[in-house]
């Protein structure tokens, strides 16, 4: 039975119905939500409610001052999300590739299972893009529960 459990969070409903999972199949563990920066993704890391003419370079303070804002929301909203849940529950923070963040906080730090969404892209955005989700179910040292839309 795992006993410490990891759970990636980025804000999305995906990510959270990922941990919607974690709370409902897992009872009693010790859940981490993750949240990684990636300050050179084009895409997903951007402050939702910010436009694209104004938002700061990435990797700026300012970037980073309005990532932590964003995280903050998502840190709340994973607080609200499992507030009935019986377990120990904590959050962490990581910089870099998502993928290989994930891996490496599982690989040091005693994580049991990983639970996390993924997109299920297709096509030439998956072959571009890639996926997290399969990266760090080729590369995680434990078992990986994907929860999809």
């Amino acid at each position: 039975m795992s006993r410490h459990l990891l759970v990636p969070v980025d804000g999305s409903p995906l990510s959270n119905r990922a941990l919607a999972f974690a709370v409902e199949e897992f009872d009693d563990v010790a859940i981490v939500a993750l949240h990684v920066l990636d300050p050179t993704d084009p895409g997903y890391s951007s402050p939702t409610d910010v436009s694209v003419k104004t938002e700061p370079p990435r990797g700026s303070d300012e970037w980073y001052e309005r990532a932590a804002e964003e995280e903050e929301r998502i840190f709340d909203d994973a607080r609200e999300l499992v507030s009935d849940y019986s377990g120990e529950f904590d959050t962490e923070t990581a910089v870099g590739a998502p993928a290989r963040e994930i891996v490496d906080y599982a690989e040091e730090n005693e994580i049991d299972h990983i639970v996390m969404g993924s997109h299920g892209r297709t096509g030439p955005t998956r072959l571009l893009l890639g996926s997290v989700a399969e990266t760090v179910v080729r590369r995680s040292p434990v078992s990986v529960t994907v929860v999809r839309d």
